[in-house]
Order: structure tokens, then C-alpha cells, then sequence
């Protein structure tokens, strides 16, 4: 089963998530405009404002957007001159994610966020939170109970790898300009069985008028195979390829293993959008992002030790823990010569959806 890398250690998701931080960041205005469009509508919830973060990991970012939400809604409450309200705050995962990390930060967190917005006990109401574990791909909420659904950089992971793949993307673990034409059928298939199924089970559970705020890894291009969105597992299939060269990894395990990713164009989440009829578009937004950004200029961004932290769990499963450190290795050289030859994005598809019936 899919999993971050949970605990505080070199590889934990938890030090290598500047990434989603600096996406957050990128996208906050979007949800920070959301959120005020749902506040000042005659719907503000007069007891209980019931947010949902959808694929919330572990680690810094896990309670981010959901600070960020409580002080924006509690700005607008004040200036209503509303109640004070309860606040119920969702948190989602898969079931082996680290709740346990998340749960131990939550006395600081409600006191860096008591402090953040200048409240008393007397007119802040309370934080109840809330670890959901399962697939956001089913039910997960009651019907009409949600107000706020959040999910950045989670659903371009499919809900399995497709069917019928098996063995017919010989030495590819994706898409690429090389597979069949029934593999990248079938990955498109199964994102919109997926993203179809995501957005039936979201608008029984969010009220009418509620918002959700999506960010996924996507791409500008019409053909699935574009560099724009392969890249990354591209240079990890050559790294493991010149492993099969070596005899350290079987060829065959190669050829058997293929990534549970999709990264959409913005025309195919739309159509999904628009089939599905319950929801429309307030805002579709597409971003860049460097692979080697960083925070200090002195230091590329360690783009390789943060896809093994999302994805090592699914490695070790399928070849076994002994060739990650070698595997990851060869994968950060990969990086560095490709990156001097050419700039390398990540295309990220942000889009704001409310609840129309």
C-alpha cells in the first residue's frame, strides 16, 4: 500500500516536503478566495464549520491549509459579527499513513494557531480533529456534512495500476513516448474511473454551496507521454534499467512494475468536471515549478530524496528494500546530468470547485 515515508528521519516525508509546501503557498490565495466567497454567503454555518484535507500525509504540511483556513473564516466571523463557531477538522489518509505524527503536534499546533489569530478561550470555539483512514476514491464522510474539502498532490495517484498492463510496458515503469497504445489507454481509463468516482463521492458529502480546492500534478500538453509529466519516473525507470544491465535487479520485475500515476491535462479534468454535473468551475489555474528551486541559493533543492519519500514504500514492496539506497543513488546522478542539459519543471493543475446541486 501507498504510503509517505512517516517518522523524522533523513528519508521521512516530513524533511522532504518543501515541495508541497511551496505549492500550498503558490495555490492559498485560490482557497483563501474560496473561503470568503462561502463565508459571506447566507449559508454561514451558525454552529460547526466542517473542513476536510484529503490525502494529508504527515509532517509539516499536514495541518497548513487547515490553520490557514481557521484564521481566514475567523476573520470573516468577527467582521459578520457572527457566533463563535466549533470547528471540526478532517483529516484523511491512506490507512498506512502516519497519523500518529500528525496527532502529537496538535497541542502546539492549536496553540501556535490560538496565538496566530489573537484568540481567548472565550470567543475561539473549539478544534475537534478527526483521522479518517481509507481511499478517497469511496465514501468517507457523511451525506452533507462538509463545508471545505482540500487535497494538494494526491490525486494523480490512481487507485491501482491498470488492468491489463501486465507485462506489455517492457522495461518502462509509465507512460512514455515508447508504450503501447492500450497501456497509456489504460491509464487514462482508469483516471477517469478514479477522478469520476472522486468527485460522486465528494458531492454527496459536501453541502450545497461548499467548496473544494484540488491541486494535482498535470500537464499543459495533449499527449500523456510529454516530457513535461514523465520525466521523473523516466530518469527512475533508467536508473533501474542500468541495474537490470549489472544483474542487480531482474529484468522481469522491471517489466512487471508500473507507477499508480496520472498527470491530466487541465481539458481532461474539465470534461470529468463537466460529466459529472454537480459542481461548478470557479477557477482552473496551471503553474511551474522548478525540480531545483530552493529557500537557499546556495542549494539545489534534493529533488531525489523527495520521491523517495512518497514513493519508496511501493519500491520495497515490489523489489525489496536492498537496492533502494543504490537504486536512489544512480536516480539523483540521473537528475544532475539531465538538469544541466535542460531546465526541469514540474506542471501543477490547480482547480476550485463549488457545489451547485
Amino acid at each position: 500500500m501507498l504510503h509517505v515515508n512517516g517518522g523524522e528521519g533523513e528519508m521521512s516525508y516530513a524533511n522532504n516536503s518543501l515541495l508541497s509546501r511551496k505549492v500550498l503557498s503558490s495555490t492559498w490565495l485560490i482557497a483563501k478566495e474560496a473561503i470568503s466567497k462561502f463565508c459571506h454567503q447566507s449559508n454561514f454555518p451558525t454552529t460547526t464549520f466542517t473542513m476536510a484535507e484529503l490525502g494529508c500525509s504527515c509532517g509539516p504540511n499536514a495541518l497548513l491549509i487547515a490553520s490557514n483556513l481557521v484564521e481566514r473564516v475567523e476573520e470573516i466571523r468577527k467582521r459578520l459579527q457572527k457566533n463563535a463557531l466549533e470547528y471540526q477538522i478532517l483529516l484523511n489518509d491512506l490507512h498506512g499513513n502516519d497519523f500518529n505524527a500528525i496527532f502529537r503536534s496538535l497541542p502546539s499546533f492549536l496553540e501556535e494557531l490560538k496565538t496566530k489569530i489573537g484568540a481567548h478561550d472565550s470567543d475561539f470555539g473549539p478544534c475537534f480533529f478527526n483521522g479518517v483512514p481509507g481511499s478517497f476514491y469511496f465514501r468517507l464522510f457523511p451525506t452533507n456534512s462538509v463545508h471545505f474539502f482540500h487535497s494538494t498532490y494526491t490525486l494523480h495517484w490512481l487507485s491501482r495500476v491498470p488492468e491489463g498492463i501486465e507485462n506489455k510496458n517492457k522495461g518502462k515503469i509509465f507512460i512514455s513516448s515508447t508504450s503501447p497504445k492500450s497501456v497509456v489507454e489504460a491509464y487514462y481509463k482508469q483516471f477517469q474511473m478514479d477522478f469520476s468516482m472522486f468527485l460522486k463521492c465528494r458531492a454527496e458529502e459536501l453541502v450545497i454551496d461548499g467548496h473544494m480546492i484540488l491541486t494535482m500534478l498535470g500537464r499543459t500538453s495533449e499527449e500523456p507521454w510529454s516530457k513535461e509529466c514523465t520525466s521523473f519516473w523516466e530518469f527512475l525507470s533508467l536508473a533501474l534499467n542500468t541495474m537490470v544491465a549489472e544483474g542487480l535487479v531482474e529484468e522481469e520485475k522491471v517489466d512487471l512494475f508500473n507507477i499508480p500515476n496520472y498527470m491530466p491535462s487541465w481539458k481532461e479534468v474539465e470534461a470529468e468536471v463537466l460529466e459529472e454535473g454537480r459542481f461548478g468551475i470557479s477557477h482552473l489555474q496551471v503553474s511551474k515549478i522548478d525540480w531545483d528551486f530552493s529557500d537557499d541559493a546556495e542549494t539545489k533543492y534534493d529533488f531525489a530524496k523527495c520521491v523517495r519519500s512518497v514513493i519508496e514504500s511501493l519500491l520495497i514492496s515490489h523489489f525489496g528494500e536492498a537496492i533502494i539506497d543504490e537504486l536512489f543513488r544512480r536516480y539523483k546522478k540521473i537528475i544532475v546530468e539531465k538538469r544541466s542539459e535542460e531546465r526541469l519543471q514540474i506542471t501543477n493543475l490547480t482547480i476550485s470547485l463549488i457545489k451547485i446541486k
